[in-house]
């Protein structure tokens, strides 16, 4: 029998669930126990190590189903047992509308298309510049090109933990610098949901006068797959992608995902992350409720999502953890397969700020708190309730008075 690539994705898909009727664990212990301590310790209940952390002291393993986590814990310098189950990270938002050019899209605003009117709010077709094509209504919000002869984000490494990348994309192939895939480390990071690249087109699309532009135009990106075609993933292909971009000495992480619990061994992932310098932000969530974790814990940035009238999406989380609001609804960006497609969520509304926190950073913000700072600073209230808005909508041009380049 032939096996082709999609036949291959549902192979792994299945044999992840086997793995997970099997308990699968991430196991944190005491610093001073050591590697190959933790691998016989393992062994010892008939268990077998999948993958070791290092920025958290932990592993993952799988053991015979009838193997209790009050054994485990019995093991020496074991201080946390997590589940690692597999769940679905995106949640479901508004339908893609995808277009394989921008040109079309100016179309159908010139016919009044419902779908797509607030995708890029410009005037009547014959009187759209280059320039003003060129950049969705949400970039134009949060004021972007206010800063772009000052900074591009030169120089600011990216890494969008999501589905992947389509690092092929014409509007990021000249941004992207490389990546990484948690759930099969020799395969490259491509994406094969879409979610991702519309993620990584709102940060940092090129700015050519074609397309879509992004926030932060000259910023590297990064693409670490952690999500299948799904959107779904385990807790340790999470935890996998933070600690690549803390390897690979990225400054900001941008993570339009979540999960509506807490998992220790993720929280610790977060932590250690901050505390190696590296930005942090995170889509509030799109339950209408609470804020979804990982934009919950305190080292995230969460960002809820706004329409194109400043007033928040009915379908946004919100809560005291909320730091900023930008734009989230109806957002056009670039998409998998070369094309270009609207989305609506939190999850768009992060990378909006991603793109500032890069800009910020290509000014001077070298820490998380002083990114986050710089952006509070910038921010102003756009009159809606604090745990809705946090600090408020982000305007770029009010950057350039509080750093330099």
């Amino acid at each position: 029998m032939k096996i082709t690539p999609s036949l291959l994705a549902i192979l792994i898909i299945f044999s992840g669930s086997l793995i997970a009727s099997a308990a699968q664990k991430i196991i944190s212990f005491q610093l001073v126990v050591s590697a190959a301590e933790r691998g016989r310790s393992v062994e010892s209940l008939s268990g077998k190590v999948l993958q070791e952390f290092h920025i958290i002291n932990a592993l993952v393993a799988v053991f015979p189903d009838n193997v209790k986590d009050s054994q485990i814990y019995s093991l020496g310098g074991v201080v946390r047992v997590d589940e690692d189950k597999y769940l679905k990270w995106i949640e479901e938002a508004p339908p893609v509308l995808l277009l394989s050019s921008v040109d079309p899209a100016l179309k159908l605003i010139a016919m009044g298309d419902p779908g797509i009117s607030e995708t890029i709010p410009v005037p009547s077709l014959p009187n759209i510049s280059d320039e003003d094509k060129e950049i969705p209504w949400g970039v134009k919000r949060v004021n972007a090109s206010v800063v772009w002869p000052n900074t591009m984000g030169v120089g600011i490494k990216v890494a969008v933990i999501d589905t992947g990348m389509d690092y092929s994309h014409p509007d990021l192939q000249d941004n992207y610098a490389g990546g990484f895939n948690a759930i099969i480390s020799t395969a490259p990071p491509l994406d094969d949901h879409g979610h991702g690249t519309h993620v990584a087109g709102t940060i940092a699309a090129v700015r050519d006068f074609k397309g879509v532009v992004g926030v932060a135009p000259k910023a590297r990106l990064y693409g670490v797959k952690v999500l299948d075609n799904t959107g779904s993933g385990y807790i340790s292909w999470i935890i996998s992608g933070i600690e690549w971009a803390v390897d690979n000495n990225m400054d900001l992480i941008n993570m339009s995902l979540g999960a509506s619990y807490s998992v220790d061994s993720l929280a610790q992932a977060v932590t250690a992350a901050y505390k190696k310098g590296v930005t942090i932000i995170c889509a509030a969530g799109n339950t209408a409720g609470s804020v979804i974790y990982p934009a919950k814990y305190p080292e995230a940035i969460a960002v809820s999502a706004s329409d194109s009238s400043d007033k928040i999406a009915s379908f946004s989380s919100r809560g005291p953890e909320i730091d900023f609001i930008a734009p989230g609804v109806s957002v056009y960006s670039t998409y998998y397969g070369s094309s270009y497609g609207t989305m609506s969520g939190t999850s768009m509304a992060a990378p909006h700020v991603a793109g500032l926190a890069s800009l910020a950073a290509s000014l001077g913000a070298d820490t998380p708190d002083k990114v986050k700072e710089a952006l509070t600073k910038a921010a102003a209230s756009v009159n809606l309730k604090p745990d809705e808005e946090g600090a408020g909508l982000i305007n770029a041009g009010k950057l350039i008075n509080n750093l330099r380049p």
